[in-house]
């Protein structure tokens, strides 16, 4: 296997870890409205993510550097073609971050509600962008000759793309809600598992369609497997969440979240942002990437610092394992 092959994987492992980690707080913040009743609720759920959220965002720099560095041409076709949706999100991120830690600055109801609905905003909208960025890498958008994005910002508005953001958006919720479960007590742990049930039946149809339509557009043999995995995961996850397994239901939407993500890495491969106007104008992990002696240098850094960032991460949440509740909010409210 060639290097530009092995960053590729390694790309797609960040993007899984990404979608598996910030998926489920992507969800919790969009329950801040779809099951939190009352502000003291709205407390516990973010605090449910408090430790972790920043964090789980590393995935994303790492992914993006990872990128740049292994893939130039991939990466700056991709960021000038799809410069506005991109830009979308990185303001989303950044006015969560600020709302996360601002949020409790003054104790104001209005100040902190405020900061709670931009919670709820800036993560419902990257849920749903991810998907149609990522509908759109995998089903192709407009390059040209000279490799680069001649579309504009509606063509990315395409059904199949579309169809997308609503699958990232509910499976995100759904992983969200039974996260939810297994991280509170109370009633909010029983109405989370409630939820989750309508979420993840809303999810598995939209995420049947999106994946039959993408293994019938661009599918292979492992491209099916990996649906398979996907669609059975989610099946195992809604009956975990029934049986009052909230471990396990996690577990398998997170093991929902990385089959489909394989699936559309698989499907993709070898190309990384294919042509719909010349086949032989899309970007492929060979005309995208760097030079072998930088991948060489990239792999060993990635060899050493890797096992650290996962140790790290590792500790963080094994840290903040315990459940939460109402009951255990301080009394104050900033």
């Amino acid at each position: 296997m060639e290097l530009h092959d092995v960053w590729f994987v390694l790309i797609a492992v960040l993007w899984t870890g990404y979608f598996f980690l910030e998926g489920f707080d992507f969800g919790v913040g969009v329950l801040t409205k779809l099951l939190a009743r009352n502000r003291p609720e709205k407390r516990v759920l973010i605090n449910t993510i408090g430790p972790v959220w920043d964090g789980n965002e590393v995935w994303l720099l790492t992914a993006g550097g990872a990128t740049f560095a292994a893939f130039p041409e991939w990466y700056a076709t991709l960021f000038s073609g799809f410069y506005l949706p991109l830009l979308v999100i990185l303001v989303c991120l950044i006015v969560r971050g600020v709302a996360f830690e601002y949020r409790v600055k003054r104790p104001e109801e209005n100040w902190q509600r405020n900061w709670e609905t931009a919670i709820f905003w800036t993560s419902l909208i990257p849920a749903f962008l991810w998907g149609v960025a990522f509908g759109n890498i995998v089903h192709g958008v407009k390059i040209d000759r000279d490799l680069e994005y001649v579309g504009s910002v509606w063509d990315l508005l395409n059904p199949y793309a579309l169809l997308g953001g609503l699958v990232t958006l509910t499976l995100f919720t759904f992983h969200g809600t039974v996260f939810t479960a297994l991280k509170t007590v109370g009633e909010i742990r029983e109405r989370a598992r409630a939820l989750a049930l309508r979420v993840g039946l809303a999810t598995a149809v939209l995420a049947l369609v999106f994946l039959v339509w993408t293994q019938a557009h661009s599918g292979n043999g492992k491209s099916l497997v990996a649906l398979v995995a996907a669609v059975a995961a989610l099946v195992a996850a809604l009956v975990a969440n029934q049986a009052g397994r909230e471990g396990w239901s996690f577990a398998l939407s997170g093991v929902t979240i990385v089959a489909a993500v394989a699936m559309l890495f698989l499907t993709l491969f070898p190309n990384v942002m294919p042509s719909t106007l010349n086949a032989d104008w899309s970007l492929t992990v060979t005309n995208a990437s760097s030079s072998p002696y930088t991948l060489k240098i990239m792999t060993w850094l990635a060899v050493i610092a890797t096992p650290v960032v996962l140790l790290y991460q590792g500790w963080t949440y094994w840290v903040f394992r315990k459940r939460i509740g109402t009951q255990h909010l301080a009394d104050a409210a900033h």
